[in-house]
């Protein structure tokens, strides 16, 4: 027998010798190749280095996920879900584990492969997402967001102030957040906040962490203004290049996280900061707003070292149509995409993806479906709000088109579901703030933004607005008279009207319906139609053909002209204005924005609102295929079918019946309680005629609403435009 020869042995050792390195990650972040127990779908492959273990990382444009021995790059589509429902504000975070359940399965089905959270959910979410995700063929990722105290921020306005509070409780609820994403903690019960017992482990579909919220610009500044001293920050995972003391308390923040993470979990994902036009490292000649353009956080100033493995990437929310750059930027609203239209949003993107070198995902991005309106995009007319929500669909796929085509990471659809507890600047001063999750206001765009709707009734709203009685057959009118048969009911966002008229000639004459709303004021003429009323009015539907269909109030009860003329001196003050009975109806508007100076050459943009008062004809029956989201009303062989936003009837709080007290009386916009409404209705004939306000409507007061969920023609526009996103 052969002896083995000196060199067969000396090449052996040196084999032995190279596969123990590369087994133990010498020279190698990526390494090794694990399964983890599990099978079939629940199954997945990570990374291992140095003993910390990933499986997503952001990288040059993309995030890539490693599966079976290879990483896999992924344009990212997701949405954003809220913490509520109808009936609940933020904190109260009661969605069940089979509402989620539902929502994961719908989400998927639409062709979204992510979501995003902004806090920390009840253990509810993270057991259905769990179970959901061990099921789907098409399971979802997670990006985790950690809200900080908006409070705080208001009352100690700088981010180091009373030794550190902010930052403090900022890391102290990250570091729950991995406890939670892991499965390892239980949170006490406090007010707002989520609790329980977190046991299980969904970090296997986590996606990445986005902390943080949209950062006023005063709170950068005083921040920075106040701590010159602390321009650096030099943490074990990241640490800051020539950075503001704002970046750094956010690189401390983000560094002090990875650190729980890794030494308890061994386990990272990649990590961003929440940001948004305000705040962006771009400069805006044209913005018209100061605090707009104001201070910077750049994530370029946070860097991240090797012991990071997944790598940070940059996380912002851009929306078309604010802030007011986007109609004055002139770089902006001159640039033609590649279908020949002009663009301003993918001219931004551009601009903005220019300025990074690490991946970017725009955190939020989407388009109100509410009546209402609060910013116009002048050049594209995408708007906040007052959009159908078929045009809602088609919106936010041209925007997903424009942020895949600039090489974006993804985009995350805002939101998933309607959000009734919203406020906006041009509502907020006409309701009642603690009551505002028990009703909708549909004149509130902030509300509207969800691919779900959740529409008042338990199981079908009470009236769809098609012309069709069928919803009327239980109804007893509240007013037959001459004219027809009127009748009248509400629910937790409309008054509906519908009116039996037979002999009405819709295209050629014109039919009143009057309001006596609140008793002692009132116009018992008027001026414009030459009649008369028995009673003050305070609103008058005019239903005047298709395009020609209004509600008016009287102007001594017109609180858009009480807010901004009168208060604001916004608007020319009409001299008798504080007088009652003067026959005169206002059209209702709505405030869409403040006059402002552009830069540089100092242009005057007036005060601008719209007529929102004008109604709009057509079919409002979500299950029909002419189906118009923001049909006011429609009218067919004599039947005649209007819905009313209680907003345009100066309700503050349908829940508790409460409507806008004597403007002038009080000197404020403040509350009383109703006692129903008079109406009356006629069609005009001979000047000076008389309508009689012998109906009478009330309603009930409420403390839980009621509501059914409906996805909107967009989710089906979705579905069927993302996959072309890959």
């Amino acid at each position: 027998m052969k002896k083995k020869l000196p060199w067969v042995r000396f090449i052996f050792i040196i084999f032995l010798v190279a596969l123990f390195f590369l087994s133990s990650g010498c020279g190698n972040r990526e390494n090794f190749d694990g399964q983890v127990s599990g099978s079939g779908k629940d199954s997945f492959s990570y990374v291992i280095s140095e003993n910390v273990k990933y499986r997503v990382k952001a990288e040059g444009n993309y995030f890539y996920f490693y599966d079976k021995g290879k990483w896999n790059k992924k344009f990212l589509k997701g949405v954003d879900i809220g913490t509520t429902k109808p009936g609940l504000n933020p904190g109260d975070l009661s969605i069940s584990y089979e509402d989620y359940y539902r929502w994961f399965t719908e989400i998927s089905a639409m062709g979204a492969d992510c979501i995003r959270v902004y806090t920390a959910q009840r253990p509810q979410f993270y057991n259905a997402f769990a179970d959901f995700n061990k099921k789907s063929k098409n399971p979802l990722y997670l990006f985790q967001g950690v809200w900080i105290n908006e409070n705080d921020i208001t009352s100690i306005g700088d981010a180091y102030a009373q030794n550190g509070k902010i930052m403090d409780d900022f890391i102290q609820d990250a570091k729950n957040l991995a406890d939670i994403i892991h499965g390892d903690i239980t949170l006490p019960l406090r007010a707002g906040y989520a609790s329980g017992t977190y046991t299980v482990d969904v970090s296997k579909y986590f996606a990445g962490w986005i902390l943080g919220i949209e950062w006023d610009p005063n709170f950068v500044k005083i921040t920075n203004n106040n701590n010159p001293a602390k321009y650096s920050y030099d943490g074990k995972y990241l640490y800051t290049q020539s950075a503001s003391p704002f970046e750094a308390f956010l690189c401390q923040v983000g560094d002090e996280l990875i650190r729980y993470q890794t030494e308890k979990y061994k386990d990272q994902v990649p990590l961003a900061f929440t940001n948004w036009f305000t705040t962006d490292p771009l400069t805006h000649p044209n913005e018209p707003h100061p605090d707009d353009d104001m201070v910077s956080v750049n994530m370029e100033d946070i860097k991240s070292r090797d012991s990071f493995l997944p790598n940070e990437f940059a996380s912002y929310n851009v929306y078309p149509y604010y802030p007011d750059s986007f109609n004055y930027q002139r770089d902006y609203i001159n640039y033609i995409d590649s279908s020949g239209k002009k663009n301003p949003y993918e001219a931004y993107l551009k601009d903005l993806k220019m300025a990074h070198t690490m991946p970017v995902i725009i955190g939020e991005f989407g388009i109100p479906t509410s009546r209402g309106k609060a910013h116009e995009n002048v050049v594209t007319g995408y708007n906040q709000g007052n959009i159908s929500e078929t045009e809602q669909g088609d919106m936010i796929l041209n925007m997903m088109n424009s942020i895949y085509k600039e090489k974006y990471a993804g985009g995350l659809i805002f939101s998933w579901q309607d959000e009734w507890f919203k406020k906006t600047w041009n509502t907020d001063q006409f309701d009642v703030a603690g009551n505002r999750p028990l009703w909708s206001n549909i004149q509130n765009n902030e509300q509207s933004f969800g691919i779900l709707a959740f529409d008042p009734g338990e199981k079908t709203t009470i009236c769809c607005v098609d012309a069709d009685i069928k919803d009327w057959t239980k109804d007893a009118p509240v007013l037959t008279n001459s004219t027809g048969q009127l009748y009248m009911k509400s629910d937790e966002r409309y008054v509906y009207f519908m009116a039996k008229i037979p002999d009405f000639d819709f295209n050629a004459s014109t039919l009143v319906i009057p309001m006596d709303t609140i008793p002692g004021q009132g116009n018992i003429r008027m001026n414009d139609l030459n009649i008369n009323f028995d009673r003050g009015a305070d609103f008058v539907i005019v239903v005047n053909g298709k395009n020609n269909t209004r509600i008016m109030v009287d102007s001594y009860y017109d609180s858009f002209n009480y807010l901004y003329a009168e208060q604001y001196q916004m608007l020319p003050v009409i001299a008798d204005i504080a007088a009652k009975n003067s026959g005169r109806f206002d059209q209702l508007k709505q405030c869409i924005g403040y006059p402002m100076t552009v830069p540089p050459e100092n242009t005057q943009v007036p005060f601008e609102s719209y007529e929102t008062g004008k109604l709009i004809f057509g079919d409002g029956n979500p299950s029909h295929e002419d189906y118009q989201s923001l049909a006011d009303f429609n009218y067919k062989d004599g039947i005649l079918e209007i819905r009313i936003p209680w907003a345009l009837l100066n309700v503050m709080d349908p829940s508790e019946k409460q409507i806008m007290n004597d403007l002038y009386q009080m000197q404020s916009i403040s509350p009383t309680k109703a006692d129903g409404f008079s109406v009356g209705m006629g069609v005009t004939g001979s000047a000076g005629m008389k309508v009689s306000l012998d109906g009478k409507f009330d309603w009930n007061a409420w403390t839980t609403p009621t509501f059914h969920e409906r996805l909107k023609p967009a989710y089906y526009l979705l579905q069927k435009g993302l996959v072309k996103f890959q």
